[in-house]
């Protein structure tokens, strides 16, 4: 997440540096080319604005779905107010102030009738101990970390089946770890025992568990990140930005300090060199795909939110966007592909949560930072108009290429031509300058398709497939059976490991 509070010159030298070497960079408006107009979007996934009450600023950092219906929202205020009605066809929710006076929720759940929130400084637990509708207690559950500046964000995950939760440190001014831990990820037990687990943060968006029940982080563009991205996250794994190495000696249970990564290698290699070292799972190509990735929630509606179940939504802070992502685990490696889903959010997303009605609710602050969005905060939902869209529905690798599922039949003629499946595939170097360009970008020919009966999926033969590199699908040229485009041509897959043949 980019920094909320700098000043002209700051703003002016990251924006410069942000684009230099980059490949392919779009202004607002080729973003909505590439991405499929608005005006189509709005047609499946319309965008529906939730009234606040007069004089409320609600800058959304975190939501939590109460057992009883009622969505909780933390802001950036250091709030949580309580709404009741989002999910009527036309919203006029009531609202209520919960508990003031935290700073910046990054992290909201509701958890043995007490909210356990994350703010910068500490996991606190708040709760009502009267029943007046007000909190009145404020107890630390976890301070194990310094907070000394105003970039020093912490992102909380939801309690995981042990009641643990994991707290994802950004680092001090975004680039070094003048406080305790800062680029570290803690583990928190229920209790309150709070222990390292993993390292090499550099400004983390968000935490929390995947469709498949595993932790992942999301990492923004920056010094060793050419690009937003989606990391999968283990006991003592290190993520890249050496920046917290001097923390190790006083968190024993890491294990060993990680070697020195050089600036300059690739991942793919350097993973091999440096064992702690987590390659990322979903690279987001910039600004193609976002410039400043924030918090995702997965789709478990059953169908209400459309075709697109058990899959990571997320959005960005930049563009004013939302995207999908799909990971799978390949020789014990965490990887996968994104995929565009809507624009014309109103402001900079910061969160995002599924409702008990199958809606996805989006909240953010344009505060601080360009924004695509015209309004500095807004609490929206994106709801399935029921109206099937023809997309791509999920990318997955195979030992010779990729299979590709849609959402509607694609028709013969197109689906069996690889003239339709144009792919190409570029990398990254690993360096610790700010972002960085793609490079080594080449054609990877399609050889065969073979596209099923159905007509819902396709298996693509590749003549060759490398490690370590992001493979761009543009199937523009497919049309369903009833002669539509797809509504998003592009997909994105990150390969870390190729599956043995059987």
């Amino acid at each position: 997440m980019k920094q909320f509070r700098s000043n002209r010159l700051q703003l002016l030298c990251l924006l410069i540096l942000s684009t230099i070497g980059a490949v392919g960079v779009l202004r607002g408006e080729e973003v909505g080319d590439r991405w499929g107009t608005e005006e189509r979007e709005r047609e499946y996934y319309p965008i529906v604005n939730t009234p606040m009450p007069k004089d409320t600023i609600i800058e959304a950092g975190a939501f939590a779905v109460l057992p009883d219906g009622r969505i909780a929202v933390g802001t950036r205020h250091g709030e949580i107010f309580l709404i009741d009605g989002i999910d009527a066809s036309k919203p006029l929710p009531s609202f209520h102030r919960f508990a003031s006076g935290l700073d910046e929720i990054f992290g909201l759940a509701w958890k043995d009738n007490a909210f356990r929130v994350t703010q910068s400084c500490e996991l606190t637990r708040v709760s009502d101990s009267d029943g007046d509708g007000l909190a009145d207690r404020f107890e630390t559950i976890s301070d194990a970390w310094g907070y000394a500046n105003y970039h020093e964000y912490a992102f909380g995950s939801k309690p995981d089946a042990d009641g643990n939760q994991y707290v994802a440190l950004g680092l001090s001014e975004s680039y070094y770890s003048h406080a305790l831990n800062r680029g570290f990820i803690m583990k928190v037990t229920s209790a309150g025992t709070s222990t390292a687990f993993a390292t090499g943060l550099r400004s983390p968006g968000g935490i929390g568990f995947d469709e498949h029940g595993a932790l992942f982080y999301v990492e923004s563009q920056g010094p060793w990140n050419c690009s937003c991205s989606l990391k999968a996250v283990s006991a003592s794994s290190f993520h890249g930005h050496p920046a917290s190495f001097h923390w190790y000696p006083y968190s024993p249970e890491l294990g060993p300090e990680p070697e020195m990564p050089n600036s300059g290698g690739r991942i793919a290699a350097e993973r091999n060199r440096v064992r702690q070292l987590v390659p990322y799972a979903v690279v987001f190509p910039y600004i193609r795909m976002g410039r400043s990735i924030t918090a995702f929630s997965v789709n478990r509606t059953q169908g209400k939110f459309g075709p697109f179940e058990d899959q990571l939504f997320l959005g960005d802070y930049t563009l004013s966007i939302l995207m999908r992502a799909t990971t799978e685990k390949i020789n014990d490696v965490w990887q996968g592909a994104c995929y565009p889903f809507r624009e014309g959010l109103s402001t900079g997303i910061l969160n995002v949560e599924f409702t008990p009605g199958g809606k996805l609710l989006c909240g953010g602050t344009n505060r601080g930072w360009p924004v695509r969005g015209i309004k500095p905060f807004a609490l929206e939902r994106v709801e399935w108009s029921g109206k099937m869209p023809f997309e791509i529905n999920r990318v997955t690798i195979t030992p010779d290429g990729f299979h590709v599922t849609f959402t509607k039949a694609v028709d013969r003629a197109t689906g069996c031509s690889t003239d339709s499946y144009r792919i190409s595939a570029f990398t990254h170097p690993y360096h610790a300058g700010y972002g960085g360009p793609e490079i080594e970008r080449h054609k990877a020919a399609v050889q065969a398709v073979a596209l099923a009966e159905d007509g819902l999926s396709a298996r693509l033969t590749l003549e060759k497939l490398d490690r370590g590199f992001v493979y761009e699908f543009d199937l523009g040229g497919l049309r369903s059976r009833d002669e539509e485009e797809l509504l998003h041509r592009n997909a994105y897959y990150t390969v870390n490991e190729i599956p043995a043949r059987q």
